[in-house]
């Protein structure tokens, strides 16, 4: 059955129906959502996904799709130190769309949610040529001060949960016609420490973020925020995720770790390995940026200070990860 079968309330009601009714007065049904928000702070974000872009459903199932999507935008909620509580989520799809397509992207969503006690509580359908995912999180720091980027200073730790660089040596694989393995699984459906967000807010850390577009790319973020210069330790790096070469873990994004600062002498919360340290930015030297120590790390991914915006160059350590509009 296809989706021009249905029309789009009808495929609303199906989707709905396997996402399972939240509790009230939540939606959906109505104009819009109600999220309970105990602690008087609501976190958003929102991530798009595309086909052929972000996705393949010849290389994952729409299954697959769904968690995936609903990953990227819990992961950035638990890196503002929150836990998730719902998700809006908008489909854009061609009307010869097999509605069991939508069916399995509803599947995932929901139990992706599933591992936080998040619900998925509305959205909206439109006609396109492709599939499209829009999704938005929402999410309760349980009365603690929102994690932001901003907030490193020298002689902390730069800690990091989870996993980084699996994701694109996943992709490297699918690329070259593999299509099993634990590194192509962690590219199709990526596994977010979602409680080390609240566990690392609790712990003090001073800044946190989702590694989405490739460690180096994104610490520089934290760099600039703070004004700061983050030493990342390769060999340190490379224990914490072993089985993948320095490129992909410095460079690779869609894991979804959790990239951040400890203060000194705090230890690290279960599951979190320290991989670097905080140091004063030197303006003689370049100021705030990221660089690489250790062995066996090649010279173009040493890092160094960030370039400015604009037609420069993103604010970004060298090399960066990704960018939509610059990499292709």
């Amino acid at each position: 059955m296809r989706v021009s079968e249905v029309g789009e309330f009808g495929l609303i009601a199906r989707v709905a129906a396997r996402l399972g009714a939240p509790a009230p007065p939540a939606g959906p049904g109505d104009d819009a959502a109600v999220v309970l928000t105990p602690s008087g702070y609501v976190i958003a974000t929102t991530d798009l996904l595309v086909e052929g872009r972000h996705f393949r459903f010849d290389w994952s199932s729409p299954y697959d799709v769904g968690r995936k999507a609903a990953a990227q935008s819990l992961a950035d909620v638990a890196a503002m130190g929150a836990v998730p509580t719902a998700l809006l989520v908008g489909l854009a799809c061609p009307p010869s769309t097999l509605v069991e397509l939508a069916e399995g992207l509803a599947d995932g969503l929901r139990d992706e949610c599933a591992e936080v006690g998040a619900v998925v509580v509305g959205g909206d359908t439109v006609s396109a040529t492709e599939v499209c995912l829009a999704v938005t999180a929402l999410g309760d720091p349980r009365g603690a001060a929102p994690l932001t980027r901003s907030g490193a200073r020298p002689g902390e730790s730069v800690v990091l949960a989870g996993t980084v660089g699996r994701s694109a040596a996943g992709l490297e694989l699918l690329l070259a016609g593999v299509q099993e393995g634990p590194l192509v699984d962690a590219h199709r459906r990526p596994t977010p420490p979602y409680a080390a967000g609240p566990a690392l807010a609790r712990a003090g850390a001073t800044a946190l973020l989702d590694v989405s577009d490739g460690l180096l790319a994104d610490l520089g973020h934290v760099a600039a925020a703070s004004g700061v210069v983050l030493e990342v330790d390769a060999d340190a790096l490379r224990a914490a995720v072993p089985g993948v070469d320095v490129r992909h873990l410095l460079t690779g994004g869609e894991d979804h770790g959790l990239a951040g600062t400890l203060p000194a002498g705090v230890a690290p919360p279960s599951g979190v390995t320290v991989i670097g340290r905080v140091l004063a930015a030197d303006p003689a030297a370049g100021g705030p940026g990221v660089r690489v120590v250790g062995g066996n790390v090649p010279p173009d991914l040493r890092g160094g200070p960030l370039r400015p915006p604009g037609p420069d160059g993103p604010t970004a350590a060298a090399p960066g990860g990704w960018d939509h509009f610059r990499t292709s």
